[in-house]
């Protein structure tokens, strides 16, 4: 087979405050990054841009962080909440980020999260699939 795949495109953020790294719990009981796919009319918009709104979206317009580089690659497989549950593909650059103030302020689409010790914290409790495989790698540059 020598056709080309396709795939959405999402920024996500390894967002850190006092060490502590944030993950959010969706409201289909998974666990994620913050950050999210690039829209049809965001192609010309920068990649922090995106973040701007995707963490906006998600941690509310009262945080206050700054963005470094991007860390992590990651590919993940998902069934679409939508009709005929379609399987889709997500290529994800995540980025380094870190809180520097403000309060977090969750949507109804991610009613928990939790700031977890990347020391001692084992993903594979809470992600899977390629986000498992991007945390669990963010991990290891972290040692």
């Amino acid at each position: 087979m020598n056709g080309k795949d396709t795939y959405f495109v999402a920024v996500k953020v390894f967002l850190k405050k006092d060490g502590k790294l944030l993950i959010l719990k969706d409201n289909f009981g998974d666990w994620d990054l913050p950050g999210g796919r690039l829209k049809p009319d965001e192609f010309e918009t920068s990649l922090e841009d995106v973040i701007k709104r995707k963490m906006a979206e998600e941690l509310g317009d009262k945080v206050h962080y700054t963005i470094g580089k991007p860390v992590v690659f990651m590919r993940h497989e998902r069934q679409e909440v939508a009709p005929g549950n379609p399987t889709v593909r997500i290529f994800a650059i995540g980025y380094e980020g870190a809180l520097t103030g403000g309060e977090i302020k969750t949507s109804e689409r991610h009613p928990e999260f939790l700031w977890v010790d990347p020391a001692t914290f084992q993903p594979e409790g809470y992600f899977k699939g390629g986000w498992l495989k991007g945390v669990q790698e963010y991990l290891r540059l972290e040692k």
